[in-house]
């Protein structure tokens, strides 16, 4: 590959970082590294939690303020324009999970609306993003993908989840800021992308405002992709994408195990990674139509668009491209890209403490389970350290 190799450049990485940050991040991957340690981490702060010790301090001055921004999006501010500084936007993530009823999805969407608002006047903010299962239930979703026939009780219920899609949406568009809609488990997908593309036809109409997001570790998606687009041309309208290797592949395996039907993953890592590559491609040569938003925290796949982009003449900085990674994670490629010009963001998530508990744990398990990926990280952040000794 012909792209410059950007990413060991540990000092535009780590440029942010005091020397306690980086000692706390050295620090933090060191413990992610160790699985038991994991494990048992995980079972003390749900312990914690769940018996009301006083640990919040504790998880805030740690793992919570090395992965998230802040407890609500004032509390980001400083992240966010500290970052911007660098040229790295911020996508703020409310990274609350597991709610149940209609109070809650409502005060999510309301969250929403908020952000979309807070972020109406800030360059460092050009895209939001919600949940499909944070306005409505997720077994509701199961059953309109099934074609099952919805009572009256659950046809005013997901009247006002359409509702709330409509109004995120149409305040996105208003506001001229992007919105991501982010995948989720398989048996809820159906619907959710049916949903979403009839928010594209609506809102896409001069350019990408809303985008779906393709779980690239699932074989079906090219196709799907390939099929929303002949949808798009016909009813002209633009697509916007964003693609990512996927975060559910254990439920996913297990599911289809217990049930008795042919897994929705990808054979294996080579083939996920050929299929978001292959994603990458297409979009690209179609990027008249297609705007991508590419959600990976891969060097070779950052690499194969950066040299997608060089051959077909695209300049770094144009809008139909975006590079993302999440806070905290993947240093080495967001602010080396950024230096370069191109468009990157950062999923900042944010949210009461114990709330986002869920979303970190997974973090941690994440980390433990990609092989190499908190190998990587140490070893950047071990030679940003000695860098900083010899000055």
């Amino acid at each position: 590959m012909n792209t410059d190799l950007i990413f060991d450049n540990t000092e535009v990485a780590f440029a942010l970082k005091t020397d306690s940050e980086l000692e706390r991040a050295y620090f933090l991957f060191k413990m992610i590294s160790i699985e038991p340690l994991v494990r048992i981490g995980t079972a003390a702060t749900n312990f914690a939690i769940k018996a009301h010790l006083p640990v919040e301090g504790l998880i805030r001055a740690t793992v919570f303020d090395h992965f998230c921004g802040g407890v609500n999006e004032k509390d980001c501010l400083s992240v966010i324009d500290k970052m911007y500084e660098k040229g790295v936007s911020s996508v703020l993530d409310y990274s609350v999970e597991g709610k149940e009823n209609e109070k809650e999805f409502d005060d999510a969407k309301n969250m929403i609306l908020n952000i979309i608002e807070f972020a109406k006047s800030k360059n460092a903010m050009p895209i939001a993003v919600f949940k499909p299962t944070g306005f409505g239930r997720l077994i509701l979703y199961e059953k309109i993908g099934r074609g099952e026939v919805l009572n009256e009780n659950e046809q005013e219920e997901w009247s006002r989840v359409v509702n709330r899609f409509d109004e995120v949406c149409k305040k996105a568009k208003t506001c001229n800021i992007a919105v991501l809609i982010d995948a989720e488990e398989s048996w809820m997908q159906d619907s959710s992308d049916q949903l979403v593309t009839e928010m594209m036809k609506k809102y896409n109409t001069e350019k990408p405002i809303v985008y779906n997001t393709l779980q690239m570790y699932r074989h079906d998606r090219l196709s799907f992709l390939e099929q929303e687009h002949k949808k798009a041309k016909a009813g002209n309208y633009y697509l916007g994408f964003k693609l990512v290797r996927g975060a559910y592949m254990e439920k996913e395996n297990d599911r289809a195990e217990e049930k008795c039907y042919k897994t929705p993953i990808c054979e294996s890592k080579f083939a996920t990674d050929q299929n978001f590559n292959n994603g990458l491609k297409y979009i690209m040569n179609n990027l008249d139509s297609i705007s991508l938003f590419a959600g990976t925290h891969n060097e070779d796949s950052s690499y194969l668009l950066m040299q997608l982009m060089k051959e077909k003449g695209i300049q770094n900085s144009d809008t139909r491209v975006w590079f993302a990674q999440l806070y905290g994670m993947s240093d080495h490629i967001s602010f080396n890209l950024s230096y370069k010009g191109y468009n990157v963001a950062k999923y900042v998530p944010f949210g009461p403490v114990k709330d986002v508990m869920p979303y970190l744990i997974r973090r941690a398990e994440e980390n433990t389970s990609v092989a190499g990926q908190t190998g990587r990280e140490l070893a950047l952040l071990t030679k940003e350290k000695k860098r900083r000794k010899k000055l």
